[in-house]
């Protein structure tokens, strides 16, 4: 990790607990096709003090599209809602090590907080530790959050048709190798798979070892790979802009620097009528 690392450890964020100077946040989130109730699953077990972070809520609601960024005033209320300040300590985790507690990092640092970090390996590495859980949830104090959203973090459709042509960005699919190459299907019922012009698959299990995300010289060795130097502008896609942050969160880990992400990603992709799909799948 950076000096600057955006991870936090068990036994650091349990002495953050024991001081009361953190607020956490389970983020945990499932693929529809996996029918997991994540916060049933939080209302069971969690760490002490979490607060349950909903993806499919806190999010904008008028969209077809899966939890798309809601705009900073309803962002704003939903955190508030949660007793976090805007010079809060935050620190996301998810159930699964690493996964979609990415996503809810980059939504903070789309919303212009500085001071969040991501749990290393997750709830599963706090509770191999042998640490407490709790099964309550605490009451909390709800906030005056003021959030600003920063538009240089994101990139839409319209401009990834023209990167077809400009090839300004290089596009990073967090998907897995077969779905890029139109070989498995979209977890997505109707949606072919396939990909984007101008993209490479970097599969974000590609960057995931034992629940943490590799180290910082095995990251670097796939982005060179890629062809990825410090002047690229980078934008990440996924199926629907979960996983895409994985790929932002271990860019910045190594240096590069927060990239703009595609949110729509393929779930708008695959079924837009103006876009160009390759090795489409139907």
């Amino acid at each position: 990790m950076t000096e600057a690392s955006q991870f936090c450890s068990v036994d650091q964020l349990e002495s953050h607990i024991k001081l009361g100077e953190v607020k956490v946040l389970d983020c945990s989130w499932y693929l529809p096709s996996q029918s997991i109730n994540a916060e049933n699953q939080f209302k069971q077990q969690h760490i002490p003090g979490a607060q349950f972070f909903h993806i499919d809520l806190i999010c904008e609601q008028n969209s077809k599209l899966p939890h798309m960024l809601p705009n900073a005033d309803d962002f704003s209320q939903a955190v508030g809602k949660l007793g976090i300040s805007n010079d809060s300590h935050i620190v996301v985790y998810d159930s699964s090590g690493l996964f979609s507690a990415a996503r809810v990092w980059w939504t903070f640092k789309v919303f212009g907080h500085q001071n969040v970090q991501v749990l290393d390996g997750g709830l599963p590495a706090w509770s191999a530790l042998g640490r407490v859980l709790e099964s309550k949830t605490r009451p909390v104090i709800e906030t005056d959050y003021v959030a600003t959203l920063n538009s240089e973090f994101v990139i839409n459709k319209h401009e990834l048709i023209e990167n077809i042509s400009s090839k300004r960005y290089r596009v990073l699919d967090a998907r897995s190798i077969e779905r890029f190459w139109g070989q498995a299907p979209e977890p997505r019922a109707g949606l072919p798979s396939g990909h984007m012009p101008e993209s490479i698959c970097m599969s974000f299990a590609s960057l995931i070892e034992n629940g943490r995300l590799k180290s910082r010289q095995q990251l670097q060795v796939l982005f060179d790979q890629a062809g990825i130097n410090r002047s690229t502008e980078i934008v990440t896609s996924c199926g629907s802009g979960v996983t895409a942050a994985i790929i932002t969160l271990a860019l910045v880990e190594c240096d590069y620097g927060i990239n703009r992400l595609y949110d729509g990603s393929w779930s708008e992709w695959a079924s837009a009528d103006d876009t160009v799909i390759l090795n489409r799948s139907l």
